[in-house]
């Protein structure tokens, strides 16, 4: 890749990489899972990036690849991901240490939310993100109806689980 499609992309993954991060809390019980998650996702984007063709924000498009590569890892490795070397990439990114102390303000809402499988996670995910069903249904590759009724569905569930 060019020096200057190296850098925008490492400009854009500094700038939104709160949302890999989120995934990560979402999809791991370590800070050891976390990292490994991080820099998993982190290659998939870099390897996914020449064919980002920008018809949807950069965010969106990092959103879906990110929850894709936390799904297919977790249904392979069955809860134990294998990361791959990142010494060969031509550059470092900044990594931010990811502070949970608000997160732990959320811990029972995470409790919860480890109840559902991984697609109704990633829907509920990108719910609280404020996205709407549209961008939600591209995300996720599932109709806009299907999104609304499974959100519905969750929305219930959680309710019962959190009140019980």
């Amino acid at each position: 890749m060019k020096k200057t499609t190296t850098d925008t992309f490492v400009s854009l993954l500094e700038k939104h990489q709160n949302i890999v991060h989120k995934i990560c809390r979402l999809y791991t019980n370590s800070q050891d899972e976390h990292n490994d998650l991080f820099q998993e996702i982190t290659i998939q984007l870099w390897r996914a990036y020449p064919k980002f063709r920008g018809e949807a924000k950069f965010s969106t498009w990092m959103y879906r690849v990110s929850l894709n590569t936390a799904i297919t890892l977790f249904k392979k490795a069955k809860r134990q991901i294998e990361t791959q070397s990142f010494d060969k990439v031509e550059f470092k990114i900044k990594f931010e240490a990811y502070d949970d102390t608000v997160e732990q303000q959320l811990s029972q809402m995470y409790k919860a939310l480890h109840t559902l499988n991984d697609i109704d996670k990633a829907l509920v995910f990108l719910y609280l993100e404020d996205k709407n069903y549209t961008e939600i249904s591209e995300t996720l590759g599932i109709s806009e109806v299907n999104a609304r009724v499974k959100m519905n569905r969750i929305k219930k569930k959680l309710r019962e689980i959190l009140n019980p």
